[in-house]
């Protein structure tokens, strides 16, 4: 079978050889340090490269967690860091129900230990016109979806992320415009695909409480808030579901929510991005957005006959 074929990386994304080697024996260096840390702090995960990973110089750790959204911890970037340390990612139980022949609740614990979890080094692309690079660990959502066999009158898949008000201030009095729980939707084909992941890990170790612990949605080709957190119950339907963003304001932020730089924001433009932790002679780094955010030979097809701009 033909390898996967990314896109082609530009010259100041491409880690040499020997620096990503270094990264890696340095991670397995951090992972026998860390064996005796404790379930709710960053643990080692074995993983291994699949073919669906790409050669792309990481956003330093540094920034990848303490640069971010997570509203339930806070409307700061710096809040989801800062808040989260209370919250309790395992024990965790994961659902997967609705339009399917065998329900599943699998242990998060069990699922950390698979063998199917592989390292994916994606662009995430955010709809506030920035970007980095994350080298995430996780299992294909397709797998977990196969287990669950699905029903063929699925068309769409729903999920759903946890409410707890005590260990996630932003849930207790915070932006009150959210309703809680913070819901995501996918078409069913967009979720089978083999680029969408669900993310057990970053760097090679768990997923930090600010990452989304225990696990969040990955969909490289769309707008990062698409990525969900801390996912609790995932449900296929025989219709689009409600999705937190679309609910809050339809007109700037559409359910497909794919990355495109000829479909501004009403607020900005999507031409171009700003690159989390690069710089340039004039200050941050900025670079063209790639529609699809440069996967689209792998997902143009799903969308073959749509119009884009009204189907944003």
């Amino acid at each position: 079978m033909a390898l996967f074929r990314y896109p082609r990386p530009l010259p100041s994304e491409i880690t040499p050889k020997q620096i990503y080697l270094s990264r890696r024996t340095l991670i397995g260096a951090t992972a026998a340090l860390a064996a005796s840390a404790t379930a709710a702090e960053a643990a080692p995960l074995q993983t291994h490269r699949g073919p669906y990973s790409a050669v792309l110089e990481p956003t330093p750790h540094e920034d990848v967690t303490h640069y971010n959204n997570f509203y339930e911890f806070g409307m700061d970037k710096a809040d989801p860091s800062s808040q989260s340390q209370e919250f309790q990612p395992l024990p965790w139980t994961l659902e997967i129900t609705g339009l399917v022949k065998k329900p599943l609740r699998l242990d998060v614990e069990q699922l950390l230990k698979s063998s199917e979890i592989e390292e994916r080094i994606y662009r995430m692309r955010c709809v506030e016109a920035w970007s980095m690079v994350i080298p995430w660990d996780g299992i294909p959502l397709a797998n977990l979806l196969r287990n669950a066999d699905p029903d063929p009158r699925a068309t769409h898949v729903a999920f759903e992320s946890v409410v707890r008000p005590l260990e996630m201030p932003g849930q207790n009095g915070g932006f009150s415009g959210i309703q809680w729980p913070y819901v995501e939707g996918l078409r069913l084909d967009e979720a089978m695909n083999p680029l969408t992941l669900i993310a057990l890990g970053i760097y090679g170790e768990t997923l930090p409480n600010q990452n989304g612990a225990p696990l969040r949605l990955v969909v490289p080709w769309k707008y990062g808030f698409k990525g969900i957190k801390s996912i609790q119950r995932i449900r296929l339907l025989d219709h689009e579901p409600p999705t937190t963003w679309n609910r809050l304001a339809p007109d700037e932020y559409g359910f497909y929510a794919n990355v495109n730089p000829q479909v501004d924001h009403p607020r900005w433009s999507q031409a171009s991005e700003r690159v989390i932790g690069a710089r340039s002679l004039f200050g941050a780094r900025r670079q063209p957005t790639l529609m699809f955010n440069g996967y689209g030979e792998q997902v143009a097809d799903l969308y073959r006959g749509m119009d884009l701009r009204a189907h944003f």
